[in-house]
């Protein structure tokens, strides 16, 4: 665990004041105009991420949980919160999920981050790896490449091995650390390209698909910064490093608009996701979830054959 964090105001030549007591405040929270201490600060943050938790999966049904962590503050803290939430209950099995991209001088630090913090937390651990899984670490894809980005190819088949790994494991739902700022992102993505149907196919899945394992997002109302404040207060060490072919992701490009969104209009990223949230059950009714079919891969795809599948003959006929 990452040492204990000593509280300060970051607004220390002012001194205020927690809104709800009179300890020193350790952040401002421009949406709702409240500062608060650390205490006031992370039930802020528990209280959401419990009543998020609750709306999308029912505990009394599914008994078996993995969590997807990277090594990144927001797995971890929703690792973290979901062991504190579930964890006293005995008729729910949490286990933690990492990816291994085989991307050199970045993933080993922080798979060792995701092995103490599970060694801490008592919750078993599996890594799964692109080299095992697809035959080629991330490190090689790179070479590879034709006109899609590093990303485009890292995130099919993270997605892959995600879901067969929790499948494999006969988890009921994969946790993922998809904060605020990447749900936000991931609908103006979405709007902006005129790709409605796969808008209305974003997570938290409802619906249970044979061999797809349904994802839930505890944290998804929680912004980011707040996740990262959040593993500093409560001493989660987690990996802080930059992976090495995020320049190239399309995604920085929306990150950049939402963070000048929220910048001028506090408030502007939960409007995002309380729109998409209401308009999710038309969009659903509109472009309903077709039946899935099983790739030869075994992974289920709506053509029956699998996007990772496809990715991966086309780095094989750029090998010779």
């Amino acid at each position: 665990m990452r040492k204990a964090y000593k509280p300060f105001c970051y607004m220390a030549r002012q001194m205020v004041q927690c809104s709800k007591c009179a300890r020193d405040a350790v952040t401002y929270i421009r949406y709702n105009g409240n500062h608060l201490c650390p205490t006031h600060f992370q039930e802020f943050v528990e209280r959401r991420v419990k009543k998020e938790l609750r709306s999308q999966v029912d505990l009394d049904d599914v008994k078996d949980i993995a969590v997807a962590v990277s090594g990144g503050k927001d797995s971890c803290v929703a690792l973290a919160l979901l062991k504190d939430i579930v964890g006293k209950r005995r008729d729910v099995r949490l286990r933690c999920i990492t990816v291994d991209e085989g991307i050199a001088g970045y993933r080993p630090e922080s798979i060792e981050k995701v092995r103490a913090l599970c060694r801490d937390l008592d919750v078993e651990h599996v890594v799964v790896s692109f080299a095992d899984e697809i035959g080629a670490d991330m490190d090689e894809i790179s070479g590879l490449l034709g006109e899609r980005t590093p990303c485009a190819y890292c995130g099919v088949f993270r997605r892959r091995c995600m879901n067969r790994a929790a499948r494999e494991m006969g988890a009921q739902a994969l946790a993922t650390g998809h904060n605020l700022d990447d749900s936000a992102q991931a609908i103006l993505m979405n709007f902006a390209r005129g790709d409605v149907e796969r808008l209305a196919r974003l997570g938290p899945h409802t619906r249970v698909q044979p061999g797809l394992i349904p994802r839930i997002a505890p944290l998804r109302q929680i912004p980011e910064k707040e996740t990262y404040l959040y593993a500093i207060l409560r001493g989660i060490d987690f990996a802080d490093g930059t992976c090495p072919y995020w320049e190239a992701a399309l995604r920085n490009e929306y990150r950049d608009i939402i963070d000048g969104m929220e910048s001028r209009t506090p408030g502007s990223r939960h409007s995002i996701l309380a729109s998409y949230d209401a308009l999710r059950p038309l969009l659903r009714e509109k472009y309903p979830q077709s039946k899935l079919r099983l790739c030869d891969c075994g992974e289920p795809a709506p053509t029956g054959r699998c996007m990772a599948c496809t990715m991966l003959e086309e780095i094989e006929g750029r090998k010779g």
